[in-house]
């Protein structure tokens, strides 16, 4: 071997060897997926992509005081995976009640009930025994024939339950007013890189859904208001025609309306007096369909302009109980919300037609509804909180996130959005609140949960280290990201990749790659920093040389995250200038860097600053003039 050649195989080895570290971890079964063709590295969905979808026909029956639902439905489920299915699993979320069930952490006793129990199920004609008796939340059972690729089945199912009266996601808000979330038995998702989604809803672990059609039929007493996701069908036929206008007037009003007061709500002269009303809504294209009931909630409403190229209105509604002096509010805050959302960040048309916001006690997201808690005249935390619950509307519910196993994305987006529309209304209230509420607590907390890669399973993942990969880290990746890319190439790319997958379900590695297309770069060195590491944020001036009007300043990433900062650099005379690094001066070297800043009088110290960005360990940032 000449010596020409073996330098040349040795170059092209060692070329070979770093081009494949830079590539970033990808599971064995992710990897299928992409070579099956179902997705692609560009950042689409491959040629082969699919999933499945159900159209679901519901009624239920809620009857106050009582606890017990009663409900019914038909499901016509399609198979449009390339696989032949010889079982279902059903999702059964609401068997978290039962006592045996598996739970992230303790449940009180006025959470715990005998679950949804199964009354009926028949399949293509065929009655299908059901063991009641196991308290999973993700059943399976086999089907009587094999369902072919792109064949459809049949489900008919009669199922009963008794309403929790602890606080929680859903269920017994007081006497008169319910919650009902994950009321229905549904189909759980079969996708291509994992089949059948059969993790145990824990409690703490959301939502990972298909795109369905809902028709849902709630039969309740007079005078009950319902409130569910979707468009409210038949309005005139169960509220008396003064309420059925105002809400009517509601749809395309900028002021916030009283639909109907404390007062009338106590007077009985909302609803159609007939012992039974049937309130009927409609949803498409969507991940669930959430329902709220009471007799005496104050409704509120009016609308808000999504898409100013369109000037498509979405309707805005609260109920809540006449003496939450936040909920009075709520209405305006979500109209502030949905409008800002839509046109800024993510700068994406709000996808549904109505918002509504209940109260409830979980602050808890759903498709078209949040269950939110009342914190009393604490508005600046009250409109907080809703923010983030209706931020979600985008991720994960426009977007499909399995978010069961990925919470980073979607729980990192609402944050960022949450501390976003906050910047808007006020920078130095936003920035307080986000570090107190998102950072402190992770950067004061040295505990080895706190380091683990965000990109680790949520469903594997538990109590604080959870909380911090979910939120708070994840949400300080996106807006760095953002600092490094700027906001117009950024919007580039967080719209390519929206553009790419909502309605469908994108894994991380759709989400990275939709990024590096978009921006036209490798961005998969930032990607290893902040979602394959277990760096934290902490900083070091280690050298500060000051000649010729320059400071010399050498910087170590102790923690290693590739995080934006400021250097701060204080004159004797008391002036002060202060010059913005982004991420990308740790592209190369994400550990030690050597920069030049202007030092242009007399300096007494030097600072770095990340504000967002909490050091873990802050005394060695400053350099001090001796």
């Amino acid at each position: 071997m000449t010596k020409l050649f073996s330098g040349l195989l040795l170059g092209g080895m060692l070329f070979l060897l770093q081009a494949s570290a830079q590539e970033l971890y990808m599971p064995r079964n992710i990897t299928k997926a992409y070579e099956k063709g179902a997705r692609d590295k560009s950042g689409k969905p491959g040629r082969n992509y699919w999933q499945n979808k159900g159209n679901y026909d519901i009624q239920v029956t809620v009857n106050p005081p009582s606890h017990t639902v009663y409900g019914e439905e038909t499901i016509r489920y399609t198979n449009n995976s390339p696989d032949t299915l010889k079982h279902i699993v059903m999702r059964l979320i609401l068997n978290v009640h039962k006592p045996e069930a598996v739970r992230a952490g303790y449940a009180e006793s006025d959470f715990l009930t005998d679950g949804i129990l199964i009354d009926t199920l028949i399949i293509n004609g065929t009655p299908v025994a059901f063991n009641n008796k196991k308290a999973s939340t993700a059943t399976s059972v086999k089907l009587p024939a094999p369902l072919l690729s792109k064949e459809t089945i049949q489900l008919q199912v009669r199922w009963h339950y008794n309403l929790a009266t602890g606080e929680g996601r859903e269920g017994v808000i007081d006497s008169a007013s319910f919650f009902l979330a994950y009321y229905y038995p549904r189909i759980s998702v079969y996708d291509d890189y994992n089949g059948w989604d059969e993790l145990e809803h824990n409690q703490r672990l959301e939502f990972y859904s298909d795109f369905n059609d809902y028709k849902v039929a709630v039969k309740v007493p007079a005078n009950y208001v319902v409130w569910g996701a979707g468009v409210l069908q038949n309005g005139p036929e169960v509220l008396q025609p003064a309420f059925a206008e105002r809400l009517r007037t509601s749809y395309t009003s900028d002021e916030v309306l009283h639909i109907a007061t404390a007062e009338d709500m106590r007077g009985r002269k909302v609803t159609k007096q007939q012992d039974w009303n049937t309130w009927k809504f409609v949803a498409n294209d969507i991940a669930d369909v959430t329902l709220g009931v009471s007799n005496h909630y104050v409704w509120d409403a009016a609308s808000v302009i999504v898409d100013s190229s369109t000037m498509r209105r979405a309707s805005v509604q609260a109920a809540y109980s006449g003496t939450a002096a936040d909920f009075r509010h709520s209405v305006a805050f979500a109209r502030n919300a949905l409008g800002w959302f839509s046109h800024n960040w993510p700068g994406v048309p709000y996808p549904f037609p109505v918002m509504t916001a209940f109260q409830g006690y979980a602050d808890m997201e759903y498709p078209m509804m949040v269950n939110d808690g009342s914190v009393g005249d604490n508005l600046v935390f009250a409109q907080l909180v809703q923010d983030h619950e209706i931020a979600h509307t985008w991720f994960p519910f426009y977007m499909g996130i399995n978010e069961t196993r990925y919470a980073f994305m979607d729980e990192g987006w609402a944050t960022t959005f949450e501390y976003l529309i906050g910047v808007a209304r006020g920078k130095a209230t936003a920035d307080k609140i986000y570090k107190a509420f998102r950072v402190k607590g992770y950067i004061n907390d040295p505990s080895t949960e706190e380091d683990q890669p965000v990109i680790s399973l949520s469903s594997q993942v538990n109590g604080l280290g959870y909380g911090h990969n979910s939120y708070g880290k994840a949400s300080l990746a996106y807006l760095a990201l953002k600092d490094m890319l700027g906001d117009a190439l950024f919007r580039k790319c967080l719209h390519a990749y929206m553009d790419n997958w909502h309605g469908k379900h994108p894994m991380p590695w759709d989400f990275f790659f939709s990024f590096n297309t978009a921006a036209g770069q490798n961005l998969d060195w930032y990607w290893k920093s902040w979602f394959f590491s277990n760096n934290y944020i902490d900083l070091e001036l280690t050298d500060v040389q000051i000649k010729n009007r320059q400071a010399a300043l050498k910087i170590k990433n102790a923690g290693g995250f590739a995080i934006p900062f400021d250097v701060v650099v204080t004159y004797t005379d008391g002036s002060v200038t202060t010059t913005h690094h982004t991420p990308a001066v740790w592209k190369n070297n994400g550990r030690d860097i050597t920069l030049d800043v202007p030092a242009t009088k007399t300096v007494a110290s030097v600072t770095l600053e990340g504000n967002l960005y909490m050091d873990a360990t802050p005394a060695n940032n400053t350099w001090k003039k001796s």
